[in-house]
């Protein structure tokens, strides 16, 4: 089997329908300033949202230097959103094994090992963003500690009870819940944590919302209920310890974002969606019984 042979191989392995083939394909491509020029700040690439007030200071001071100023809020609210996300994982021994699980540019994992010195696994269905990860781990020297994957998330091929804890940051849109969560109860030690922050429609309004169907439409996903999480999670032995609405919290972020030169058109619809009760943005920690 030749080389070309073995790599298609390895694709339809990994992406098994063809809106996982879409879906690849569109971060294969993006490099979107609104990821790309926040990454640059610290070298901290994320592919998530922010949260906390912003500094009102930004958008004050010299016209020359705004948009930078912007720019790095921008960045400190999404670290922060990371930030809070590892808060949730409980003790984490430096020997643990974690998984990021639709890992993007590797962003959260780099927090991870630094915080908690353990090993982190980080899994996308973007060749791209795997390649950009491992190089960045390369150049933190932490390659030893940090693997990006081309894998898909529904299927790791990673040991079964081999993670102390898992997460997903924005990241769940894409997948059937119940087929995700198997695969994260399957992977997960007794006891062990899964963290996930989403955002999801409100059961009642969000599934006849303009606003809700439109970011849908923007990142070819399907946004889940906020239900379906919970359906998902008592299926699958994973059981919620902890649920925080961070709505609240990611309205600044987004009014901020709208004023940037990164915006992209979808704050309008994420700030009606949030502020009309029709989506909602949550984190939910569960642990495997």
């Amino acid at each position: 089997m030749s080389a070309t042979d073995m790599e298609t191989y390895a694709v339809d392995k990994v992406l098994r329908t063809e809106y996982q083939k879409s879906v690849a394909a569109y971060w294969n491509a993006e490099k979107d300033p609104v990821n790309i020029r926040l990454g640059e700040v610290d070298g901290l690439y994320h592919h998530h949202y922010g949260i906390g007030d912003y500094d009102p200071a930004v958008l004050k001071g010299p016209a020359a230097t705004r948009d930078q100023r912007i720019i790095e809020e921008m960045h400190r609210l999404e670290t922060a959103q990371a930030e809070v996300l590892l808060d949730h994982l409980g003790d984490i021994a430096p020997t643990a094994r974690l998984l990021d699980a639709g890992s993007g540019r590797g962003g959260t994992s780099f927090m991870a090992n630094a915080r908690f010195g353990c090993h982190v696994d980080g899994v996308s269905i973007s060749e791209q963003q795997v390649a950009f990860a491992n190089d960045q781990a390369g150049q933190r020297g932490v390659a030893d500690k940090v693997r990006f994957h081309f894998r898909n998330m529904l299927d790791t091929r990673l040991e079964t009870g081999s993670r102390r804890a898992i997460w997903t940051n924005e990241t769940t849109m894409y997948v059937d819940l119940f087929d995700l969560f198997a695969e994260f109860s399957r992977l997960l030690e007794y006891g062990g944590r899964y963290v996930c922050i989403t955002g999801c429609s409100n059961d009642v309004t969000g599934l006849r919302s303009k606003a809700v169907s439109r970011i849908d439409e923007h990142y070819t996903c399907n946004i889940h209920p906020r239900s379906e999480y919970f359906k998902a999670l008592a299926a699958n032995d994973l059981v919620p310890m902890e649920v925080v609405d961070l709505t609240p919290d990611t309205i600044p972020y987004w009014e901020l974002r709208a004023k940037s030169s990164v915006a992209t058109g979808i704050e309008d619809p994420f700030l009606t969606a949030y502020k009309e009760g029709s989506f909602h943005y949550l984190l939910i920690a569960a642990d495997r019984i």
